[in-house]
């Protein structure tokens, strides 16, 4: 008979016969400590083609052992009928031998994936970004993968988003929807699957799902009133489309902060825009004419109220003596500005670990409970105003 080496050290002077385990012969090796078996040809032929796919199976694991696939699989996952010593074994066989799960056969198994679909406007911005970081630090301590999504402010891509991903075995979905969707029946039609949904920032209130956003009504509320504390009495907001339910709050905030004080209303002070660099400097040179003259400019974009300072100083309008202007975000470009900018901050990372935190706790219990959850902001009082 020739002489056997062993596998891993390959000497074959301290080679022991170590007994039968399922009709094939066992070695040991004293010098590595290490046990195993000699597969035949035809074996040897099927675990070099696994290996040149880079993939090792349960099956090339059990044979290498000289074990079972399902003593293998059972060591694995600790299974408390396979001794401690044999579950170490294996794990370490496995390792050696680069051993990766296959997440895809154990999702159809278990019916979970780990992973969490997310549908975002965009990341152009930290703001976004900002909450996909909370997001994500939320998962990876949960052990929970994200898959991204990003719907570039389109409310078709944000429907075919939420179709991909609920096709693709995840078992939760977080979205923030587009600046432009007004029609919510793309997530009403999968609120009847086993998925659960939760909204963040920008939400739907008629939907019965699970919501997290910012205190826009009290946030704006504070702003005006800062504004007003300074002596402001004309002040311009800048608002978003109609269709948001953000743009509804924060506009119904700031009314409330200048009945409280008595400060008429002014119709031409509101602009509804779509944020775009041309929409937001028309708005702003048609209140520019306005008599009497505005002393403020409430934007609630941050990243227009950036655009609004730049146009101001580009006529020659001092900030904040002449005109205020206050943002609503705390996005980093308000501290790079000048002169920087007042605004009010969100907590948008705190907003995507509270929905995640939300949907984790109904993927756990089962609970599929309606969270509606406010986060509260704070003013932030720069140099603009």
């Amino acid at each position: 008979m020739p002489r056997v080496k062993c596998p891993k050290c390959q000497q074959p002077e301290r080679i022991l016969k170590s007994g039968i385990v399922r009709n094939k012969q066992r070695y040991y090796c004293k010098d590595c400590d290490y046990h195993f078996v000699i597969p035949s040809a035809r074996k040897r032929t099927r675990e070099t083609s696994a290996r040149d796919t880079g993939a090792t199976s349960l099956r090339d694991i059990a044979r290498t052992a000289g074990v079972s696939i399902a003593t293998v699989s059972r060591a694995l996952h600790d299974h408390p009928d396979i001794s401690a010593q044999t579950r170490s074994f294996i794990k370490s066989l496995a390792d050696e031998m680069n051993y990766q799960p296959n997440m895809l056969a154990q999702s159809l198994v278990n019916r979970s994936t780990h992973t969490i679909g997310v549908i975002i406007p965009n990341l152009n911005t930290t703001f976004f970004s900002s909450m996909l970081s909370g997001i994500q630090q939320v998962c990876a301590r949960s052990g929970y993968r994200v898959v991204i999504c990003q719907s570039d402010e389109d409310h078709n891509t944000e429907i075919a988003n939420i179709q991909a991903l609920m096709n693709n075995m995840i078992d939760g979905l977080l979205i923030c929807h587009t600046l432009h969707t007004d029609t919510f029946e793309h997530l009403r039609m999968q609120m009847n699957k086993r998925i659960p949904i939760v909204q963040f920032y920008r939400v739907s209130e008629d939907l019965p799902i699970s919501k997290i956003h910012a205190d826009d009504e009290a946030g704006a509320e504070t702003v005006t009133e800062h504004l007003i504390a300074k002596g402001c009495k004309r002040i311009a907001l800048l608002l978003g489309p109609k269709n948001l339910s953000i743009t509804q709050k924060r506009l119904k905030g700031h009314l409330q902060a200048l009945k409280r004080h008595g400060v008429t209303l002014d119709r031409k002070l509101l602009a509804h825009v779509d944020f775009s660099h041309e929409k937001v400097t028309r708005a702003v040179d048609h209140w520019l004419k306005l008599s009497p003259a505005i002393d403020a400019i409430f934007s609630i974009s941050e990243k227009c109220a950036v655009q609004i300072i730049g146009h101001l100083k580009k006529k020659k309008i001092r900030i904040p003596r002449q005109i205020r202007v206050v943002g609503f975000g705390n996005e980093y470009t308000g501290e790079i500005v000048e002169p920087q900018l007042t605004t009010y901050d969100v907590r948008t990372r705190e907003i995507g670990e509270e929905a995640c935190r939300v949907m984790l706790e109904q993927l756990i219990s089962g609970n599929r409970e309606v969270v509606d959850k406010r986060i509260a902001g704070k003013l932030i009082v720069r140099q603009s105003s």
